[in-house]
């Protein structure tokens, strides 16, 4: 079966695993003064235990494979480490979370249909909150404790590979495995030094942290006013004295598939078994070119068409050949409208 291109709005949504590399936290120049005055050291770094992510996408499919979306996504993560910053001694007791949350807008491609699956490529950019929620860390030893507990949104981007899996029993349904790549671009936070016990404020400013993630993620995708998949009949009946058979060609195409060359071997045979007196090979295309462009490549199919009939046995001057371009459909479209079902050969038997 032909799968077509998404084309018109659909809608998506994802879930899964969240992986955020070991962040670095740079402190600016007066927390980094006032953390060297107590004996510590300004550079630190915390890690985090693999956690969760979750999107929701609406989009539009162009016809032709590219795709344009508004995402907004979710991903949080447990505070796994807390490191560096010599002088406070070892993190003892650690916790709190990172949530990362906000708006991106993306591209995508998809690449083509092989057997059941569409694998496809994107990028995005957006603006992201990263969250910092209570995040600590403690030396029990020097009895100091380091809080992170702060927001700040900034820009964001990402990549974007996956496969998507139409499900055939319900037309424009697909089940989507993806890989997504996030980088936020250098958020802030403010930072405090506070003595363990007291709570009292030893230090504090903003440091800059990196953000890094890496999410794997399964979900569904519903594109709306998606046709069953086309299944190009091998032969199809007309009335009384004739019978007919239909040979479909990919976007832009007049070479012939070997489906193609399938139906018309059984097309050649219905000529010898049933001998006709006139064969008519007419040739079509769908709106998505110029009326003078599709007319000439009508009657490259035909053409192609016919070739390929008198190789299988059947003598030209039996055939008759013509081109309509994109002036009789099988499936009315709008002017500009990519519909494999219009991308044509019909071959009838009188």
């Amino acid at each position: 079966m032909l799968q077509s291109p998404v084309t018109g709005p659909y809608i998506g949504v994802g879930a899964g695993l969240n992986l955020s590399q070991r962040s670095e936290i740079t402190p600016d120049a007066t927390l980094g003064a006032g953390l060297s005055g107590l004996g510590i050291s300004p550079l630190g770094r915390v890690g985090f235990a693999p956690g969760f992510a979750g999107v929701a996408s609406l989009g539009w499919g162009f016809g032709n494979g590219l795709r344009a979306e508004i995402e907004g996504s979710w991903r949080s993560t447990a505070l796994d480490r807390f490191g560096g910053f010599n002088g406070v001694g070892a993190f003892n007791q650690h916790g709190g979370r990172r949530d990362t949350y906000g708006l991106m807008g993306n591209v995508l491609l998809d690449l083509g249909t092989f057997g059941p699956v569409v694998p496809y490529i994107g990028i995005g950019a957006g603006w992201m909150v990263t969250d910092w929620r209570n995040v600590r860390g403690t030396g029990v030893a020097s009895g100091v404790r380091l809080v992170l507990d702060d927001d700040d949104g900034r820009f964001a981007y990402q990549g974007i590979a996956g496969f998507a899996f139409p499900l055939g029993f319900a037309p424009g349904l697909a089940l989507s495995a993806e890989y997504r790549f996030l980088g936020t671009y250098q958020p802030r936070a403010q930072l405090r030094a506070e003595n363990a016990a007291t709570g009292q404020i030893l230090a504090s400013g903003r440091v800059e942290t990196e953000t890094y993630q890496h999410s794997l993620l399964l979900g569904l995708r519903y594109a709306f006013g998606q046709g069953r998949p086309v299944s190009p009949p091998a032969m199809a009946s007309a009335p009384a004295a004739a019978r007919s058979f239909l040979v479909f060609f990919d976007f832009d195409r007049a070479d012939l598939t070997e489906r193609a060359r399938q139906i018309l071997a059984d097309a050649a045979a219905a000529s010898r078994a049933q001998p006709a007196t006139r064969i008519e090979v007419a040739g079509h295309a769908d709106r998505s070119g110029t009326p003078q462009y599709n007319q000439a490549l009508s009657q490259r199919r035909a053409d192609a068409v016919a070739a390929e009939l008198v190789r299988r046995g059947v003598r030209r001057e039996e055939i008759v050949v013509s081109a309509f371009g994109e002036s009789r459909p099988l499936v009315p479209t709008a002017d500009g409208a990519r519909e494999p079902q219009n991308r044509r050969v019909e071959i009838v038997l009188r």
